[in-house]
């Protein structure tokens, strides 16, 4: 073990964050996690120390920091909600980068996405371009990894829509469904950050899977794993929305928005990289294709509900 004596994870509880720390403790690693969500249960008991983000209190966060070797950050937000928002997400991550480079901490593993562009027009790309530049303005050594889309038993985006094929008799894609992208396994990224944590060298790495789809080739593919193999249409990105943003009222959720729609259709969910994740999405779907969709997914009752474990297929 390196003179520092843990790592600090960010999210623990939640989705990536708990992969990662899962596999720092296999290999015999102090953890400790900065979270939201100290109520939320903790799947590791005793093994991880929770301490609540202080993001406004620059001091606090530094000493919740001093020690650690590796910061692996997974903290961002999916949309702006009244509770949430990219332009908080941002001021609080730098803030985060700065409280690193204070305690000492030797190295960060940043989770971003992929092609993130600061002229981006797009909140979601544009934030997490901020934040890469922060990073490396921070004078902190660092690993940024970029993943499309995750799969996994958390997940949401696959797992909904299995659940929409699996309760509705058409699917809608968004244009022709031509644009593409490459989902990596949340276990695979996992495996990557871990490494990179160990690295010597600043990188940069475009975290995707195996397997290449356009949106209609995932969605008739999770259709046929399922067993719900369904009509699959055309419609206009404006239609898309509307239809989202109904089912998602009906369902209290936010269910797609504009944004992830034009991120969607502009290709920013593919790179020309080699793959770096092992596990194929339709290999890990058909091992789970009785689950997959049988329940929704609610990013909102993940972010407002903090007492509750995120829900598993």
């Amino acid at each position: 073990m390196s003179a520092n004596e843990f790592d600090v994870v960010t999210g623990a509880f939640g989705y990536s964050g708990k992969y990662i720390t899962r596999r720092l403790l296999a290999l015999g690693r102090t953890v400790r996690t900065l979270t939201n969500s100290s109520r939320r249960p903790n799947p590791f008991g005793s093994q991880v120390e929770a301490l609540s983000f202080h993001f406004d209190q620059l001091e606090q966060l530094t000493k919740a920091l001093r020690g650690a070797d590796v910061l692996y950050n997974t903290y961002w937000v999916r949309f702006d909600h009244a509770d949430f928002s990219h332009a908080a997400a941002i001021k609080n991550s730098l803030s985060l980068f700065t409280a690193a480079k204070q305690a000492g901490v030797r190295r960060i593993v940043h989770i971003s996405i992929t092609n993130p562009s600061e002229t981006s027009p797009l909140p979601y790309f544009s934030g997490k371009a901020r934040l890469e530049r922060g990073l490396k303005e921070s004078g902190v050594a660092y690993t940024i990894l970029r993943p499309a889309v995750l799969f996994g038993k958390e997940d949401i985006l696959i797992n909904n829509i299995a659940w929409t094929l699996r309760h509705l008799p058409v699917f809608g894609v968004f244009g022709d469904g031509s644009y593409r992208l490459q989902p990596i396994y949340v276990d695979d990224l996992a495996r990557l950050a871990v490494e990179q944590g160990q690295a010597q060298t600043n990188r940069i790495i475009d975290a995707i899977g195996p397997e290449t789809f356009t949106y209609r080739e995932l969605v008739h593919s999770i259709g046929r794993i399922i067993g719900k193999k369904r009509l699959i249409i055309s419609v206009s990105p404006e239609l898309g929305y509307w239809a989202g943003w109904l089912i998602g009222k009906l369902l209290g959720d936010v269910l797609i928005t504009r944004d992830e729609i034009s991120g969607l259709m502009q290709n920013l969910l593919v790179t020309s990289s080699p793959a770096s994740g092992e596990t194929p999405l339709t290999e890990w779907a058909e091992a789970h294709a009785s689950a997959l969709g049988s329940h929704y997914a609610s990013e909102l009752r993940r972010r407002l509900h903090r007492d509750k474990a995120y829900e598993t297929i």
